[in-house]
Order: C-alpha cells, then structure tokens, then sequence
C-alpha cells in the first residue's frame, strides 16, 4: 500500500459527489427563484459590450455556473435574440464572474469549522423541504439552504482525505512535474467533470494541505478555467453557425488568456503573495489570483471583440442552403425566453415564405425575389415543424405569463397558414378572370394582385426587421384591405347597375374577393400578433 496506506480513495469522491450535487442543486434552485428576471437580464441587458459583459459577471456570480450562463447564451444567439459580438462579451464576463465560487469556498470553506454550519445547513434545508412543501418559493430557498451544505459537507470530505495523503507522504521527494503539468490536470478534469467550481475546490484544498505549491495551484486554476470551454463546445455541436462561433470566440478567449496568464505567472504570484500580502494566507491568495487574471483577459480582449467576431465568422461561414426554419431549428425549447422568442420569428419567417410561394404562383414578377423558390408542401413542413417546436416548448416548465405570451404565437402560424392554403386554392379560379373576354373581368384580376402586391411589401418590411415595432405600418396595411375590399364589392355594384356584368358572374367575383380579403385580413392579423410591440 505505501503511502496511499491512509488514504482513503473513496472518501474523496464522495465528497466529490456531494460537492457536485450541491453545485447542481444550488443552479436550479436559483434558476428556479429568479425565474424570468434571470434569463430577462442576460437577454436585455446586452446592448452593448460593456453591458454585456457587466451581465455575464453579475449572472454568473448569482448561478454560480458559467457553463449554465454560456449555455443560455448560446440558445439566445441560436434564437437570433443576441448578435455574436454581445454573446461573446456575456460569455467573457462569466469568467470573471465565476471566480467568485472561489471566494466563497476559501473564505468560508476554510477558515471556519465546516460541520459548525454545514450539517445544520443540511438539516434546516430538509426540514424546510418537507413542512414548507406547499409554497413553491420556501421549497426552492430550503433547496437552496441544503445546497450550500451539502457543498461545504463534500469539500470537508475531501479536504480529510488529502490532508491524510499530505500527512503520509513527503512532499519535497516529489519530483518537480512543471506547471505545464498542473495546468493540463486542471483542463482535464473540468473537461471530464463539467464542473470548474469543483476543480478549484480540490485544487484550494490541495494547496491548504501542501500537496501543491502556489504555483502548481495556480497552473491548475488556469487549467481549469480553459477546461469549461468544453462544455460549451459540446453545447454548440450540430449547432447554427452563429452558435458556434459563439463557442469558438470563447475558447479563443480563454486559451488566450491562459497563454498571458503563464507569460505573467511570476509577476501575479508576486503581486498577490508579496505585494498584496497573501502569502500567509494562500487560500485567499489562490482565489484573488483566480480574478485577477480573469479580469486581466477581459481587459486584454475587450476592445478586440469585433475583430473575434470577424475572425470567427470567416472560419464558420454561414451555410448557404435552402432551409425554411431559420430560428428554431437549433433553438432549445428548455429556455422558454429563447423558445418563445424564436418561435414568434419564426413564424414572422413562415409569413414571408407564404407570401414568396404565393407571388410565385400568381405570376408577380419575381426579380425583387432574393430567395429560392419553395412548394406548398414545403409550407405544410414549416408550419408542421413550428407546431412540433411548439409542442416542445409545452413539454417543459414555463410560467404562465410566458404561457400567456406564447399562445397568440401560435394561432398567428395557424392563420398564416390557412390564409397561404386559401390563397394557393383560389389561384386556379382568379387565373380564369384574366382569360375572360370581359374587361372588368380581366381589370378585377389584376387589382387582387396589387392588393397582394401590397401585403407581400408589408410583409418583406416586417421579415427584414421581425425585432422593430410596425404597429404604424400594419395599421395602415389594415385599413387599405378593408378600404380595397369596399372598392371591390362598388365597382362590381355599378357594373351590375350598368348591366355589364352577369348575374353568375358578379357571384364568382363577389365569393372569390370575401376569400381573397380574408385571407389577407388573416395575414395582416397574424402579423399584428407577432408585432413586438404587441
């Protein structure tokens, strides 16, 4: 046995497990309690880089998890909710914000009597969980409460069985494995647990017992700061392009910032452990470093987060095929924010597929026409593959204010639908009015394909911009159906008054026109709903 006598394996990852479990337990608790404020501020407080930096860090430090926080991120971006420059700068904050795991695992993991708090943590939070279980919000703070127990119950597990191992061994007989070393092992076991919070926490508890030095600790932490990359890279495959440049901005970040990290390594070890005075206290030291460092990266990178962008969109172009389904596709219906969000476009997207389709079929000029030519049962993919979304979306958790939101989103697809299937049914029978030898005939058909002239403008207006507000221009887009559909109904008046048309005749004009103006009337009805200023 050796050295490894008294040390026991299996007592060390327990405590790992239980480290890992309150770390799960703490995200989804806190998920839970903040609700939509927490997705609201990752997805609104992005206008800017600065802003979005500001917010990868403030909700990092509250999730305690920057791969759960860069994961969001990449669903939003997926969604079109977040152009590429701010998720890059969210995904840089989250950085800094993660260290803050930390802080609170060194100043309180040890320098206190883990069991004085953790074990009454534990049974609080249970008791809670059990004589509170009728308020939804008292069950999550009680989750909450055994989470950070059980966090601080598994490091001092683990902090045990290295400090027997620190005790049985000789620590200046091991041979001198460079921070190269430590640096990997960091990277390596982050990649193979998911979790960074729980490498720092066995990386501080080795430095506390002396297996690792400082700077060995250090190489470690820097380690596993590329490590969560990772999972963020498995979080784009079989992505969007926009998601994986995302993934891949943030590995240029932080491989970058390891690299600068190593060049300084000496300068940061003396300006925590002598300047700053945190030699005596290497525990603290190593979670000062952790920001320090981190923070040091996002001031690197900061002003080169366009030229990232850039960079990045070179090396994954976006791909160049026809596909109907622009938001959705790769858009995860978990995040209700996003899922409802890409649905609302993408059926503002299926609008302006319909009307493409119809323009065609009707023999309106299609040189302003800057996509591929679809089928009606293309349409009939699209609408199937939004309600599948849709129905998706029901099969998780939501609010019911989200629930709320969703609704009208999915009637609107319903009505575009139906409009598109009225107006491809008709076509055969507005084609006979131009054969006609009566003029009024041939005039009535060209004055349906202004009429859809026009809503096909409005529509191309609303599909450019699907995120600006055109209660304006669907107001207007409203009243000129209602207005063309009263001129239609006169026109056919005077010429019966007249005697110029026939009885039969004025029948298929006046039938054609009711389902022509309420097709039309749909589309623009379903536009209003799916208006961002709804």
């Amino acid at each position: 046995m050796g050295i490894f006598e008294h040390f026991d394996l299996w007592r060390l990852l327990a405590g790992l497990g239980i480290f890992l479990f309150g770390m799960f337990m703490m995200e989804e608790s806190i998920k839970l309690l903040s609700g939509r404020a927490f997705k609201s501020l990752i997805r609104r407080y992005t206008g800017t880089r600065l802003r979005g930096i500001f917010s990868g860090i403030i909700s990092t430090s509250i999730l305690q998890s920057s791969s759960a926080v860069s994961l969001l991120v990449l669903a939003f971006a997926g969604a079109g909710l977040m152009s590429l420059v701010n998720a890059v700068a969210v995904m840089i904050g989250t950085k800094i914000g993660a260290t803050m795991t930390a802080w609170i695992v060194a100043v309180f993991g040890f320098k206190f009597q883990i069991e004085a708090f953790a074990l009454p943590m534990i049974g609080l939070g249970g008791l809670g969980l059990i004589f509170l279980a009728n308020s939804p919000r008292y069950v999550n703070l009680s989750k909450l409460v055994v989470a950070f127990g059980f966090l601080f119950h598994g490091l001092d597990f683990m902090k045990s069985s290295v400090e027997d191992l620190a005790a049985a061994i000789d620590i200046a007989a091991l041979p001198d494995l460079g921070i190269w070393f430590y640096a990997l092992v960091g990277l390596l076991l982050t990649a193979i647990i998911q979790s960074s919070a729980a490498t720092i926490a066995i990386t501080l508890t080795m430095l506390y017992t002396g297996v690792v030095g400082f700077s060995a600790a250090a190489a470690m932490v820097i380690g596993a700061n590329v490590g969560t990359t990772v999972t963020v890279l498995l979080g784009s495959l079989g992505g969007i392009p926009v998601k994986k440049q995302a993934a891949l901005s943030q590995l240029i970040f932080t491989t970058g910032t390891a690299a600068l990290t190593f060049l300084l390594l000496p300068v940061l070890t003396w300006l925590v452990l002598e300047l700053l005075g945190f030699a005596d206290n290497l525990v603290l030291g190593l979670a000062l470093f952790h920001t320090l460092f981190n923070a040091l990266g996002v001031i690197m990178f900061y002003p080169l987060i366009p030229a990232i962008a850039v960079f990045v969109r070179r090396r994954i172009p976006e791909r160049q095929v026809l596909q109907l389904a622009r938001y959705i596709t790769n858009t995860s219906p978990e995040v209700p924010e996003a899922a409802i969000e890409a649905l609302r476009k993408e059926a503002v997207n299926q609008a302006k597929w319909s009307v493409d389709f119809i323009r065609l079929i009707y023999g309106i000029d299609p040189r302003q026409r800057t996509r591929s030519p679809v089928s009606y049962d293309d349409l009939e993919r699209l609408h199937a593959e939004i309600f599948t979304f849709y129905a998706r979306i029901l099969g998780h958790q939501m609010e019911e204010e989200e629930a709320r939101r969703l609704e009208p989103f999915i009637r609107a697809s319903r009505s575009i639908m139906n409009a598109a299937k009225n107006l491809y049914e008709q076509n055969h029978e507005l084609d006979e009015f131009r054969r006609e030898d009566q003029e009024f005939m041939q005039d009535a058909w060209h004055r349906f394909l202004d009429r859809l002239e026009i809503i096909g403008g409005v529509v191309d207006e609303i599909g450019a911009e699907p995120d600006l507000d055109h209660t304006g221009l669907l107001e207007q887009a409203f009243l000129a159906v209602e207005e063309a559909d009263k001129l239609f109904i006169r026109s056919c008046a005077r010429e019966v008054a007249a005697k110029r048309l026939r009885e039969h005749d004025v029948t298929r004009l006046l039938m054609s026109n009711r389902l022509f103006t309420q097709s039309c009337r749909m589309l623009v009805l379903s536009l209003q709903s799916l208006n961002r200023g709804s």
